[in-house]
């Protein structure tokens, strides 16, 4: 197989493994019942004018199964920390004693439940699409190749480790889906 040829192999696999890479931080996001710190990443703070994570202006910890704490650095970030978690409408309500915020996360209704594997869902489709794309461009790219003078056998090779790197990550989508649905049934 020619170096070219591999090169453009190793990197659909690259592109398909941050696919994956992105699909599990989204997951994470996606609250399955559980207190878990990850379902803050991505709010921001307006810390002295400049968007700063969360996690940096404030100490998150996990109290219990359904508690997450937000303990800010400073007395003075209490306020902006309590309406940056309004405005991300993660669908808990923070509750501001003066010291720190507490997030109560409620128990997952039926309803709750469908949206969030409705969610899950779309995120893995977005992750096969993400990994199809990439495949497309790598089959493209081969056949560029094969006009520019690669064997047509190399070409078939090429193209098919290609649809087989793809198969191989559509089923790690499924099986984070089916992971995913697991942890938001048993809380």
């Amino acid at each position: 197989m020619s170096e070219e040829l591999q090169m453009i192999i190793d990197d659909a696999e690259e592109g398909m493994q941050k696919a994956i890479s992105h699909l599990e931080t989204e997951l994470t996001r996606i609250r399955a019942g559980k207190a878990n710190p990850t379902m803050l990443d991505g709010i921001t703070v307006d810390y002295y004018g400049s968007p700063t994570p969360i996690a940096q202006v404030a100490n998150i910890s996990v109290l219990d199964v359904r508690t997450i704490s937000v303990q800010p650095w400073e007395k003075n970030m209490l306020q902006p920390i309590e309406k940056s978690i309004m405005q991300a409408n993660i669908g808990i309500t923070p509750q501001n004693d003066g010291n720190q915020i507490r997030l109560f996360l409620p128990p997952l209704t039926e309803e709750r439940r469908k949206e969030l594997f409705k969610k899950a869902g779309g995120e893995g489709e977005h992750s096969k699409v993400a990994i199809r794309n990439i495949r497309r461009d790598a089959i493209e790219q081969v056949k560029k190749l094969q006009k520019e003078g690669l064997s047509e056998d190399a070409s078939k090779d090429g193209e098919k480790e290609i649809q087989d790197i793809t198969d191989r990550y559509i089923v790690l989508v499924d099986k984070h889906l089916a992971a995913k649905e697991k942890e938001m049934l048993t809380v």
